[in-house]
């Protein structure tokens, strides 16, 4: 015989079983908290805010706390129930007879309201108090609230009214006032984030931080839809058979486009290089990103860019590459620039959701970008109408200057910028780990500052620029190419019969006075 339970989703299996196992509500918790001890306990609650954040299971809570008894069954309210008594322990599990759940969505009418009316009369069978917990109470009809609002004013002192709503502004003012209102905020990704490493380390699943992240990003501050989306990263971990929840995984799964390819198909709109946003786009599209998706994920830059520029506390979700990026953008990049880049690509996004072919209108969606940044600003051809100089527009944004195509060339114009000692730095101490203009990754042989370089390839380009420095294998420095390469021509000019036939017979002679381009000329 099989005894082997059935599966629990994540979202069931670690559903808050106290207030202190509840993530992101402090306000809330202190306030009822207070509540409790000082005896001023509300005859009805009102729990709003967005799916998942935990509204029902705060509603359930609230129910423990006012009917705990304590593990010797003398207890009161505490905003610490012990979950052992028989009150906590049958609410926990959904069978209390005096803890009643009652669904607006499916109980609608009036004569559901009724019930709870005639059945209030009377007392709780074995509890301290009777909870009617009622969720999405916005649902419930206008007779229904009109039914319910004497008794909502003044219920027996044995009862409770627990309402949790998505959309409050639905629910009638004249229920608002008769009750106790808690608005559950929204979860922060990094608080999200951590939330779910501790539960791949109770579930014993590894998992890239990177890949939490992107989970957390994803749920949109619930903590429901995000332990949704980790158990199906879980499951599609394991079917790849590694076991590990990986970044590529789950971008793969909720078709994310990778945050580094969307930074570069940004730097190369930015730069109006229509060929490589093209290209980038196609690159993305092969890999399977909703268009759409890519489109939104510019948004978000601009939107990030525009907030950094305003002075707004850095995100935590984001890394350190990011933030660069947006910083070298949000100096780069004027209000104005950065909030016509959200117009035009905001009716780039809602064409593309419509289109019939939304790889078509993603590609011309962004070549109108490109072609809006050549034209002059609105507000400056109004003002030139109003004064009559409507001749050539002087605030026509340049072409951005062609990006260094090479290591090299990218050094000589740091040279050519005046800063010859970071050139002279760059040829001797640094090796080569990728260049990828915009993004270059280095290997410094002693600490090197990269923001420094950042800036001045972004003063020298028009394009923020993402420098990093990585222990990771990198080319030789160009002053060690240079050494070997000389070493190499030396040795080759000592190999030639004459000067090796005149070393035999003199061991200690030298080469000298010789000069690398005669010898090869020669």
């Amino acid at each position: 015989m099989n005894n082997t339970q059935p599966y629990r989703v994540l979202a069931r299996k670690y559903r808050p079983q106290s207030f202190a196992e509840l993530i992101g509500q402090d306000a809330m918790v202190t306030t009822l908290g207070n509540a409790i001890k000082r005896g001023r306990l509300a005859h009805a609650f009102l729990l709003t805010g967005v799916r998942g954040v935990g509204k029902t299971s705060t509603a359930r809570l609230i129910a423990k706390a006012l009917n705990c008894i304590g593990p010797d069954g003398q207890g009161g309210p505490t905003i610490v129930p012990c979950g052992v008594c028989e009150p906590c322990v049958a609410i926990a599990e959904g069978r209390h007879i005096d803890v009643v759940e009652m669904d607006a969505a499916s109980n609608t009418g009036v004569d559901d309201v009724r019930e709870i009316i005639e059945a209030v009369r009377y007392s709780a069978v074995s509890a301290r108090y009777k909870v009617y917990i009622v969720d999405e109470v916005h649902m419930l009809s206008k007779n229904a609230f009109n039914a319910l609002l004497k008794t909502l004013e003044e219920p027996p002192p044995h009862v409770k009214f627990l309402f949790a709503t998505t959309e409050v502004n639905k629910v009638p003012v004249t229920v608002l006032s008769r009750c106790q209102r808690f608005d559950l905020r929204r979860i922060p990704a990094d608080m999200l984030a951590a939330h779910f490493a501790g539960i791949c380390e109770a579930e014993k699943v590894t998992a890239e931080p990177e890949a939490l992240a992107l989970v957390a990003r994803a749920a949109e501050g619930s903590v429901r839809d995000g332990l949704s989306i980790l158990d199906q990263a879980i499951a599609h971990a394991d079917m790849d058979g590694g076991g590990v929840v990986t970044a590529s995984q789950v971008r793969e799964m909720l078709g994310l486009s990778d945050r580094g390819a969307l930074r570069r198909l940004f730097a190369v709109l930015l730069a109006g290089d229509a060929s490589a946003t093209l290209a980038l786009l196609a690159e993305q599209n092969a890999l399977g990103v909703d268009p759409s998706a890519v489109l939104r994920g510019l948004l978000e830059i601009v939107h990030a860019a525009t907030v950094a520029k305003a002075g707004a506390p850095d995100d935590p979700a984001q890394s350190a590459e990011e933030r660069a990026a947006l910083d070298g953008w949000a100096v780069g990049l004027s209000f104005a620039a950065l909030h016509r880049l959200w117009q035009l690509l905001l009716k780039g996004h809602d064409e593309v959701s419509r289109a019939v072919d939304p790889r078509e209108a993603a590609d011309m969606a962004l070549l109108r970008v490109i072609h809006a940044a050549s034209l002059p600003d609105p507000a400056d051809l109004a003002r030139k109408l109003e004064s009559g100089g409507i001749s050539a527009p002087t605030n026509v944004t340049p072409a951005a200057p062609p990006l260094p195509p090479s290591f090299e060339a990218m050094i000589a114009l740091v040279e050519g910028r005046g800063k010859h000692l970071l050139a002279q730095r760059l040829r001797d101490e640094v090796g080569l780990v990728r260049y990828a203009p915009p993004e270059l990754a280095i290997r410094p042989a002693r600490p090197f500052d990269t923001r420094e370089l950042a800036q001045l390839l972004r003063e020298a380009t028009g394009i923020a620029w993402t420098v990093a420095s990585e222990d990771a294998p990198a080319a030789p420095t160009l002053r060690e190419q240079e050494l070997n390469a000389e070493s190499a021509a030396r040795d080759a000019v000592l190999a030639q019969p004459i000067p090796a036939a005149l070393r035999e017979h003199f061991p200690d002679a030298e080469l000298i006075g010789w000069n690398e381009q005669e010898s090869a000329s020669s």
